[in-house]
C-alpha cells in the first residue's frame, strides 16, 4: 500500500459521483487506499447557508484526514466545494499531495482557498460558469501547481477521464519517503 486518498465530492453531488468513482478507481489501480465521504446530509442543510453546513463538511473531514494521517501518506482529492475543503483540511493535517477539480477560490463570506505547500494539480473548465478560469490560474501560479484548462463547464463532465489521467499522473510522482510506507 502506498497510502490513502479521501475523495470529496461537489456540492449536491455524492460520493457515487462520476468523478471521484474515477478517481477511485484509479487509486485502487496504483494501489492506494481511498475513501470518499458522503456530505449529502450536510448539503441538504439549507437553513445554515445557501451551500449547505460547510463548516460541518470541514470538520467531518478533518476527522478523517487526521485518522487517515496518522496511518500514513495522505492525499486530498475533491471536486468543486470538496476541492475547497481539501485545501483547507491540508494546511492541519499532513498532506503529501492534493488534486483538486474546479476549485472555488473565493465562496462569499468564506475564507479564500488555501492549501498546504505541497504538489498540487489541478483540473479546470475555460467556460466554468461559477468559477473564473483566471482565477483559478491565479491561484496556481504562486503555488506551482500543475494545471490543466480544458474546454468544459464547471461540472467537467466531457473530461472525467482527462480528470483521472491527471490523478494518476499526481499519484506516480509522488515521493513517498520508504519510512512513510513503513508506518502505513
Amino acid at each position: 500500500m502506498r497510502g490513502h486518498c479521501i475523495l470529496s465530492h461537489g456540492f449536491e453531488s455524492g460520493p457515487d459521483a462520476t468523478k471521484v468513482t474515477a478517481l477511485a478507481d484509479v487509486a485502487e489501480r496504483l494501489g492506494w487506499t481511498h475513501e470518499r465521504p458522503d456530505y449529502s446530509d450536510l448539503d441538504a442543510r439549507r437553513e445554515v447557508s445557501e451551500l449547505g453546513d460547510v463548516p460541518a463538511r470541514l470538520q467531518r473531514l478533518l476527522g478523517l484526514a487526521r485518522d487517515a494521517a496518522a496511518r500514513g501518506p495522505l492525499v486530498l482529492a475533491g471536486s468543486s466545494l470538496g476541492a475547497w475543503i481539501s485545501g483547507q483540511v491540508s494546511l492541519q493535517v499532513p498532506t503529501v499531495a492534493l488534486f483538486l477539480m474546479a476549485p472555488p477560490v473565493a465562496m462569499g463570506p468564506a475564507p479564500k482557498l488555501d492549501a498546504a505547500r505541497v504538489p498540487i494539480s489541478l483540473i479546470h473548465g475555460w467556460d466554468d460558469e461559477l468559477i473564473p478560469a483566471q482565477q483559478v490560474i491565479d491561484w496556481a501560479h504562486p503555488r506551482r501547481a500543475r494545471v490543466l484548462m480544458v474546454d468544459d463547464s464547471h461540472r467537467l463532465s466531457a473530461h472525467v477521464a482527462a480528470s483521472a489521467e491527471a490523478f494518476a499522473e499526481l499519484l506516480q510522482r509522488i515521493a513517498v519517503p520508504a519510512d512513510a510506507l513503513a508506518r502505513a
